[in-house]
């Protein structure tokens, strides 16, 4: 076994023993033999099961889409799913503030796509999803009422008014942020590339940054050519990479709606998925690796004046991550063998 497959194995370890210890802490609190009496696998609750699996496809689909798109050709269908999974891999091993991006550029160089090119793939696919956000967060923001989307009248004690304003402080700051990365992005590959070049290289050049020099040129060099590359697709290929965009992420809340009809049919479709956005938008500051342990923990408590029954909103929680995280935990391991063991496809 090489030593990258061995070290990635043992980060997986990590993530695994975070996820059993909240789903043993979720089921010791809140499920006993009445929760699992009062659910009923009827008809509903097994086409509600299938159709959240319909859109975990569906959201792997969409990546796929993208990746097969940006690459203009360089990444067959079947490459392009596997550079999904293994970055939705990366992604469940590693904190969320890090993500499945952080290789991106390494498993596109192995498909045969060069470092400077995979560089600005992952690039324009960064700018892509903080795009998504900075467009429909306000959208969400602008149908659902405040009080809904962050629970406060629902809120029984001073520690659910807590946890539910502290959600709502927590999303604000991280969407800030999401618009000053996405604004960077912009004027780095779209609005004033040669202004952001100038202004890293000059950033490089100042004594106390000298250590970064390199790096720095490499990221201001790596924009430049990003830019060069963007400004050539038309605005087809630019509808089709953001629908592509939309559609995974999309897909990606449709399962939690899928299991709320399932489980809590009489919940509201709209603000279920209405506060998906805040669920992703927070777990992106998550410092466990792919959430572990928060996910289950966030997903029980944000939902739970929902659900209505803390036993059933743990269940929920726990299927939840099973179609969201382990499914690509589980497929990342199986590629894994196979994925580092053969040769790197040639470069184009």
């Amino acid at each position: 076994m090489s030593n990258e497959l061995s070290k990635t194995l043992w980060r997986t370890l990590l993530p695994v023993l975070l996820g059993a210890a909240a789903a043993v802490w979720l089921v010791w609190r809140d499920v006993d033999t009445d929760t699992l009496r009062s659910i009923v696998f009827d008809g509903r609750t097994i086409a509600g099961l299938i159709l959240a699996a319909i859109f975990v496809a569906g959201r792997d689909f969409g990546l796929a889409w993208r990746f097969h798109t940006i690459a203009a050709g360089d990444l067959s269908w079947k490459r392009a799913f596997r550079t999904d999974i293994m970055c939705a891999f990366t992604s469940a091993i590693t904190p969320s503030v890090v993500g499945g991006s952080a290789l991106a550029i390494f498993y596109l160089n192995r498909e045969g796509i060069k470092v400077g090119r995979a560089t600005s793939l992952t690039l324009t696919t960064l700018f892509l999803d903080e795009l998504f956000f900075v467009v429909f967060c306000p959208i969400i923001v602008l149908l659902i009422p405040w009080s809904d989307l962050f629970g406060i009248p629902a809120a029984e004690s001073a520690g659910e008014q807590l946890f539910f304003g502290s959600i709502k402080i927590v999303f604000w700051l991280v969407y800030t942020g999401i618009c000053i990365w996405a604004a960077i992005l912009y004027m780095a590959i779209i609005g004033r590339p040669d202004a952001t070049k100038r202004l890293l290289c000059s950033i490089a050049r100042v004594r106390f940054m000298r250590r970064f020099r390199t790096n720095l040129e490499n990221v201001a060099a790596n924009m430049s050519e990003t830019s060069a590359w963007v400004k050539g697709r038309g605005a087809r290929w630019w509808l089709k990479v953001f629908m592509s965009t939309t559609l995974s992420w999309f897909s990606r809340y449709f399962v939690v709606n899928s299991l709320f009809w399932a489980f809590v049919p009489s919940s509201s479709g709209l603000l279920v998925f209405a506060r998906q956005f805040v669920v992703w938008v927070v777990l992106m500051v998550s410092p466990t690796p792919g959430g572990s342990g928060i996910s289950e923990w966030l997903f029980a408590n944000y939902y739970g004046d929902l659900i209505g029954d803390a036993g059933i909103a743990a269940v929920l929680a726990l299927v939840w991550r099973f179609y969201s995280y382990y499914i690509y935990l589980a497929a990342g391991c199986l590629m894994l063998p196979s994925y580092f063991g053969r040769r790197k496809t040639s470069g184009k």
